[in-house]
């Protein structure tokens, strides 16, 4: 697990950047150790010299002493968790930006198969649980066992016969922690993927609220929601199961163990040869050594939690990225006049992994200023195939190339410049008008906006808003659903990108928005390549060549007219759509 692991590479980083704190760290943790050791040996010599005797003329002075200790285990303990909580912080801090980092260049398959819940999961529960390792976990778990270690030295001191009874019974105790940490671990890996799937219900149900209400599926939801709640509360009740009975197995032990200590240390028996102050210690050590183990079950508990998150994020770390792109490639160097731009589907295979291939040896040759609409059944491969063009995706075989050169190798940072992209559904960000167009990316000017604004006809809306451009949008409800697809135009043209993708973008509007969306794609197609997704075939009739794709395979191509005569299942789709128009 530890290889490649980010959740070494983080703690590395931190240990190394805090000199400082480590060595504070050492210091609070051998001051408490230490110091726990102290009053058991004062208790022992009080009893013994001052108590038993009769003797109380040091007796205020070892009381004052006994208490001093006891404000110097306080001392160390408050330093202790102190430093613990900054290093678990800065480690916590660390691993989150490292995984933001990750998440920035991981592989667009990632984003396929794992649901936004499960990541979010990811960034903060299993993160939050590896932050305990450090804060509840691994270091309390060391200071337990230098604790126990130094309380068995002690007690040999006093009565070898008593030392080997503790070190007997230190097995046990050991196996008794070994088999519950199994158990609780696998209990944990489970919770943990069983809470990811919560969150990503309550996120999902969130999203799709307004769906849910209208068509009255809020019980549906409750119930699903019940599912999810109720399997995973069954994983937690195992782990409170655990937890709960290893305490109680521990309490009894000690029990019988000081019952023991007082039973042999009697005047009928007197087997251990102690005195009365050592067995007043005895006991006190007994005490503390079971205090430790007892605590050890908390920080079993953190630390399963912990290796359960590790697992998930040293998972999410080791993830595939998006190959090295050529840095060297630029906007110029790819299309160096827009009236030369050639965009050729080369025999483009793909597959998603351990899957069947969604688009089969794909070839299609476009020339500049083209508009070329791709129709077919719903999951044929459409959306995939945009994914392949702006470089998302990688395909299993062939490749995508403008002017020659492989779409997945140009950097990211010049893919604004060269693709346009337009959804069926368009998604703010906190900020103003102006930048939901321009995405806050500073190289965009104030004119490059208006321009945008302008072409697709907003103008004059967002001049009658209160700030104009400049106006915060805080809801959806500034812009209506029309208005909002023309914004995801004006997002999507404000770098005067080459080529455009368009897809579904028609599919939630009514005839009349659609008319005038389509009209401003229609004046777009004269200075852009235009690639576009369509169900709504006579919306696209004006495309110069429309691709029908079946079984991942291109079944037929041609101008749309061409295909009214030839094709059978485009003209039975046009006839329909008029049919149900009309």
């Amino acid at each position: 697990m530890m290889g490649n692991s980010l959740v070494k590479k983080a703690i590395t980083n931190v240990v190394k950047q805090n000199i400082g704190i480590d060595v504070l760290l050492v210091v609070a943790i051998c001051g408490v150790v230490i110091t726990s050791l102290v009053p058991p040996q004062m208790l022992r010599y009080i009893i013994d010299h001052n108590l038993v005797p009769g003797s109380s003329d040091k007796l205020l002075s070892l009381a004052l002493a006994y208490m001093g200790v006891l404000l110097f285990i306080g001392v160390f303990d408050c330093m202790k968790e102190a430093v613990l909580t900054v290093l678990g912080q800065k480690i916590t801090r660390e691993i989150r930006l490292d995984m933001m980092a990750k998440l920035a260049n991981i592989n667009a398959l990632f984003f396929s198969t794992n649901e936004s819940g499960n990541i979010v999961s990811r960034f903060t529960n299993d993160v939050d649980a590896i932050n305990s390792l450090f804060t509840n976990g691994i270091v309390g778990m060391m200071i337990d066992c230098f604790k126990i270690i130094g309380i068995v030295v002690s007690i040999w001191m006093f009565s070898a016969t008593l030392g080997m009874i503790t070190l007997i019974l230190l097995p046990i105790i050991y196996s008794i922690t070994r088999l519950f940490q199994k158990k609780m671990l696998k209990a944990q890996i489970e919770n943990r993927i069983l809470v990811a799937r919560v969150n990503n219900h309550i996120s999902e149900s969130l999203k799709n609220i307004q769906m849910i209400k209208v068509y009255s599926k809020e019980s549906y939801m409750e119930q699903s929601y019940t599912e999810r709640l109720l399997d995973n509360y069954q994983t937690v009740e195992k782990v409170n199961f655990y937890d709960s009975v290893f305490s109680p197995i521990i309490l009894l032990i000690r029990a019988v163990v000081i019952a023991v200590i007082v039973v042999l240390s009697s005047k009928q028996l007197n087997i251990l040869g102690i005195s009365l102050g050592m067995v007043a210690a005895s006991i006190d050590l007994i005490s503390n050594l079971f205090t430790p183990i007892e605590n050890l079950g908390m920080e079993l508990q953190n630390i399963q939690q912990a290796v359960s998150g590790m697992h998930r994020v040293n998972d999410f770390y080791n993830e595939p990225e998006d190959d090295v792109k050529n840095s060297s490639l630029h906007m110029d160097g790819i299309v160096p006049k827009r009236e030369e731009l050639s965009l050729s589907f080369n025999d483009v295979t793909f597959q998603y992994e351990q899957g069947t291939e969604v688009l089969q040896d794909i070839s299609v040759q476009l020339n500049p200023q083209d508009n070329v609409t791709f129709v077919g059944r719903t999951g044929v491969g459409k959306s995939t195939l945009f994914k392949l063009v702006m470089g998302l995706l990688k395909p299993t075989k062939g490749s995508i190339t403008i002017n020659g050169i492989d779409v997945y190798q140009i950097p990211n940072l010049e893919k604004r410049k060269i693709f346009g992209y337009v959804d069926q559904s368009f998604h703010t960000i906190p900020g103003t008008v102006a930048e939901q167009i321009s995405l806050q990316d500073t190289s965009i000017t104030r004119e490059q906006i208006e321009n945008a604004l302008d072409f697709v006809g907003l103008t004059d809306y967002v001049g009658s808003l209160e700030n104009g451009l400049d106006t915060q949008v805080h809801n959806d409800t500034l812009f209506s659903q029309g208005q909002r697809q023309l914004l995801a135009i004006a997002r999507a043209i404000v770098t005067n990108p080459p080529i455009l993708l368009l897809d579904e973008i028609t599919a939630n509007l009514d005839s009349i928005t659609e008319e005038k969306v389509v009209s401003v794609l229609q004046k777009a197609s004269n200075a852009h390549t235009i690639l576009s997704i369509s169900h709504r075939l006579s919306s696209m009739i004006a495309s110069d060549t429309v691709v029908i794709l079946e079984n991942g395979r291109v079944k037929n191509a041609g101008s749309p007219e061409m295909l009214l005569q030839k094709d059978e299942w485009y003209r039975s789709h046009i006839a329909l759509e008029r049919l149900t128009w009309s």
